[in-house]
């Protein structure tokens, strides 16, 4: 027997548990498909490129135009929480939300406490950026999972076309999978990252 390549079995297992390369394919694609719905929900809310932040709608709900980089961007001090947090949470948990978040209303409108912003705008930057590279992609996707859960308490309880399941749901499934694939490793920096000698035995930074 080679007890050379018994030796290094062990290894390979643990860095790269998915084995064909189909499968490895796509969970990189996977990765930086999700890594980019996080990225751009900043860089929407930072800049108002007119998806979910920017628009400017009628009574009826028709979009007049879109006012690119415009009052509504966050780098021109609008909240990208507030009015979230104060027309769209539904369910048992809205009031827990708003009262931990420190929702009020002002003359000006819905308004938070700035650090709520902060948490939000640069938590969603670091996970959409550590999952579209590889690096950290398990603290990226546990971060992901934690925000896809506060998202499913207080905007999607109960889900309108299924008792349970949504998108929230299937996207945190898919960083659990993540995770325990290592899909930092496929079509990312993943490799490179964990061959750093203060990132190969800690594994949670992988």
């Amino acid at each position: 027997m080679d007890t050379t390549i018994t030796g290094t079995m062990p290894e390979i297992e643990r860095l790269e548990p998915v084995h064909t390369h189909g499968l490895q394919r796509t969970m990189g694609a996977l990765r930086m498909l999700l890594g980019f719905t996080f990225l751009w929900a900043f860089l929407d809310k930072a800049l108002a490129l007119g998806f979910s932040t920017g628009r400017i709608v009628t009574d009826a709900g028709d979009t007049v135009k879109i006012a690119f980089f415009g009052d509504a961007a966050w780098i021109h001090g609008a909240s990208p929480t507030a009015g979230a947090l104060g027309f769209g949470l539904k369910g048992p948990f809205a009031d827990v939300l708003q009262t931990v978040t420190g929702y009020h209303m002002t003359q000006a409108g819905p308004a938070v406490n700035p650090w709520i912003d902060w948490v939000y705008m640069a938590s969603m930057l670091l996970i959409g950026l550590g999952l579209i590279t590889g690096v950290m992609t398990r603290l990226a996707a546990a971060g992901g999972i934690v925000w896809l859960a506060v998202f499913y308490v207080g905007t999607a309880i109960w889900p309108e076309h299924n008792p349970v399941v949504d998108e929230h749901v299937i996207d945190a499934v898919v960083l659990v999978a993540l995770i325990l694939a290592n899909a930092g490793r496929y079509w990312g920096l993943g490799k490179i990252w964990q061959r750093r000698t203060w990132v190969r035995d800690r594994r949670y930074l992988y």
